[in-house]
């Protein structure tokens, strides 16, 4: 029984750890996801800034 128990255990351990590994993973993704955001809005940014500049 008690082998039946520490298998349990294990297998519960390993789960937590996967679902952990997969948050970290989509958590690390979506922040590269916002980083790539941000560069393209600071590029539109300038190049609206520019256009303004250009036609004062």
């Amino acid at each position: 029984m008690n082998t039946l128990l520490l298998h349990e255990d294990l297998a519960r351990a390993q789960l937590c750890s996967r679902l952990d590994e997969a948050h970290s993973r989509r958590r690390s993704h979506q922040i590269l996801v916002a980083r790539r955001l941000v560069r393209r809005a600071e590029r539109a940014s300038l190049r609206a800034r520019l256009a303004l500049a250009r036609s004062v």
